[in-house]
């Protein structure tokens, strides 16, 4: 006969059977973008769930996809090779994690920028914010693989009584790492140990040298100053042209600052950011909309 014990919700194994506690809802935790369905939505975050579910961890990947979506996830810091974040369990204290991901040594990196410097089309995709597929097979040319491609590559901990490692704590970890893939894509360069603005000096390293006669930006001459210098002028306020405010119109795409720059980091809203922030243009946009043409009608 199986015994009972008070573990955190672990699953039966080897004839055990552990009693489920009920999880304590955190509050103001880290919310997942995705409500169902797969995570992440760029080739490179799928690449990087893609390594948590080969684990073959069973019930473990749907608990802490629920983890993920409901906000038991209170904090994660990404930092160079390793990851440290809070996750909200049965406990009243939430659960310490910790990831470590093998780095590259900083002469391997140079390697790869060298190598990816030999296509413009690499480096100006990178330069954009865009992880080209194609980046895996150049790592791969020059000896080296960018995501984690062995369970060595990884070492995780967690707080938590359960048996499993990775458990459904970290897995909650996981999935919230692989959309914040989708944001920035250089993250999983930090995580093998260069920041975004070491490899980028790294391939600034192997471009070409500016030609002398390009244009200094401090030389450029910049168009006179179009606010009146007179004090009393500028609050006076004077006569303004016709054609000041311009042709008044709602944009053709609302909100589309947030929308290239993209998700929050680790938002914490009950809503997708950009659904949140796109209500607040439209309706900022209107209002505008109404002061302009009362303006041009005066």
């Amino acid at each position: 006969m199986g015994r009972r014990n008070d573990w955190d919700d672990s699953d039966g194994w080897g004839g055990w059977y552990y009693k489920p506690k009920p999880r304590i809802e955190a509050k103001g935790g880290i919310k997942s973008q995705s409500k169902r369905g797969a995570f992440g939505e760029s080739w490179w975050a799928k690449r990087w769930i893609a390594v948590l579910e080969s684990f073959n961890i069973g019930a473990r990947l749907g608990r802490g996809r629920s983890y993920a979506r409901s906000g038991q996830v209170l904090s994660i810091e990404i930092g160079k090779g390793e990851i440290k974040a809070a996750v909200q369990g049965s406990s009243p204290k939430p659960y310490s994690i910790k990831i470590k991901v093998k780095t590259i040594p900083a002469a391997d990196w140079k390697r790869a920028a060298k190598a990816l410097d030999r296509e413009a089309i690499f480096a100006a995709k990178l330069l954009a914010g865009e992880m080209p597929q194609e980046i895996e097979q150049v790592f791969r040319e020059v000896g080296l693989s960018l995501f984690p491609e062995k369970l060595h590559d990884l070492e995780t901990s967690c707080s938590c009584p359960d048996w499993s490692n990775p458990c459904k704590h970290i897995a909650a970890v996981y999935y919230l790492i692989g959309e914040e893939f989708d944001r920035d894509p250089f993250l999983i360069f930090k995580l093998r140990g260069a920041t975004r603005e070491e490899f980028i000096e790294m391939l600034s390293a192997g471009a070409a040298p500016r030609k002398s006669n390009d244009a200094d930006p401090e030389d450029v001459e910049l168009p006179p100053d179009p606010l009146a210098t007179d004090a009393a002028v500028f609050w006076g306020g004077g006569n303004l042209a016709d054609d000041f405010v311009g042709e008044v119109r709602m944009p053709p795409v609302s909100a589309a600052l947030p929308k290239r720059l993209g998700n929050f980091p680790f938002w914490r809203g009950s809503e997708r950011f950009i659904d949140a922030v796109e209500t607040i243009y439209t309706q900022a946009s209107t209002n505008l909309q109404t002061v302009l043409e009362e303006v041009v009608k005066t």
